[in-house]
């Protein structure tokens, strides 16, 4: 049995968390398509966890490698020529400081973006503001997950001449990207209670669908189990989850796009929604897809802000204005804190990926504006970002995408 198989074991077995002492992640370089080749045929040894979704050449490789595979991970370099650096000394080190020393004792803590949350605490929030804000916020519950968790959202409307003018975002697709979840729930409240008059221009002009947590079932488990957790929680051979993300009927499973292997973190599952989580989604956005002007989908990390499509680098579609336009929001999202993105489409500036969410919407309905963000950081801290990072995080993306909205306007 696999250290990883072995860890989830234990992990699912115990029902306490899994530890992350003396874990480094390595910043490999592939500078050839050898290169690419090997971290491509490692990937699919479920003991490294590759923090980088792809490889592609001349793009860096983020690989998480557990303290008994150090020597064997130097060697496999060494072998293949490849220079690294090591990004992060011990994983576990991370963790605990991303964690809340307690929890009040009185009921849930208040949203503040200053920590991140359980996943009962945000969806008490979401009925909260159903409740404070009635006039123009509802709590939809499409469906629910395989473990039978709520997938939980909201609608806001600021006035019914608003329905063919409809923004959606999704967040949480991915377990382990805590930021993710916190910044969609930071744009919710913006969208609601901002006061800046710039901001009421904008988004009052729309309805807004938007769900911060599309993996339920995950997320509950970095929780309360396995901090690096990704994918979802349905059983398959050996191994536990498909990744969400690679699930949609868009370009499944494409040849480097995805695996076909169970144990691997971008396990494309068994069919196109083969996830009750991704079904269940599709099947809403459907419903409502006639008017959809724009598309959001929220992950970290990496500081990019990608386009359609991952399956090639041709410039397709609407490339061009979604390239010009999509510019002009980094550059007011770096206004904030200096943060930097680049700007391209996934293929071009990442690597490889098919079956995502933002190209079957582009795709399967051709909606105008469709994005995907990777948030902070570059590497540093990888997926566990630091909770003093998300009040910024939150405010430089929204900032961002208020800014895109209102440049498409214009057009």
């Amino acid at each position: 049995m696999n250290i990883y198989i072995w860890m989830l074991t234990i992990g699912v077995v115990c029902a306490s968390q899994v530890r992350y002492d003396n874990f480094k992640v390595h910043r490999v370089f592939p500078k050839s398509e050898d290169d690419v080749e090997a971290l491509t045929k490692l990937q699919e040894n479920p003991s490294y966890d590759f923090w980088t979704d792809g490889v592609g050449l001349n793009y860096t490789v983020d690989i998480m490698v557990p303290p008994h595979l150090e020597f064997n991970f130097k060697d496999f370099l060494c072998l293949k020529n490849l220079k690294s650096e090591v990004y992060i000394e011990n994983v576990q080190n991370l963790i605990d400081k991303e964690r809340p020393s307690n929890k009040r004792a009185d009921g849930p803590r208040s949203m503040g973006w200053l920590e991140y949350y359980e996943l009962d605490e945000i969806y008490d929030w979401l009925d909260q503001l159903a409740v404070d804000h009635s006039d123009v916020v509802k709590v939809l519950t499409p469906g629910t997950s395989y473990e039978d968790r709520d997938i939980k959202g909201l609608h806001i409307s600021y006035s019914a001449n608003n329905e063919d003018n409809t923004i959606y975002i999704e967040g949480g697709i991915h377990a382990r990207e805590w930021i993710s979840s916190a910044v969609v729930t930071y744009i919710i409240n913006e969208i609601i209670t901002s006061e800046d008059p710039e901001v009421r221009r904008v988004v009052e002009q729309y309805d807004w669908y938007i769900f911060p947590l599309y993996n339920p079932d995950g997320f509950h488990y970095t929780k309360t189990t396995n901090r690096m957790w990704r994918k979802t929680r349905v059983p398959y051979d050996n191994c536990y989850g498909a990744d969400p993300n690679r699930n949609f009927d868009y370009r499944w499973n494409t040849r480097n796009g995805a695996s076909n292997n169970p144990c691997s973190e971008t396990y494309a599952g068994p069919y196109p929604n083969s996830e009750r989580e991704i079904a269940t989604m599709s099947e809403f956005v459907d419903k409502i897809h006639d008017r959809l002007v724009a598309y959001f989908s929220i992950h970290s990390y990496g500081q990019l802000l990608l386009l359609p499509f991952g399956h090639t680098k041709d410039h397709l579609g609407n490339y061009n204005e979604l390239k010009e336009v999509g510019t002009i929001g980094m550059e007011k999202l770096k206004t904030y804190y200096g943060t930097e993105y680049r700007v391209g489409n996934t293929a071009e500036i990442l690597y490889v990926a098919t079956g995502t969410s933002t190209d079957w919407v582009k795709a399967t309905y051709g909606t105008r504006i469709s994005y995907t963000y990777e948030l902070r950081d570059t590497g540093s801290y990888g997926f566990i970002l630091p909770p003093d990072q998300v009040l910024p995080s939150g405010i430089e993306t929204f900032g961002s995408l208020v800014t895109i909205l209102d440049e498409f306007a214009k057009r």
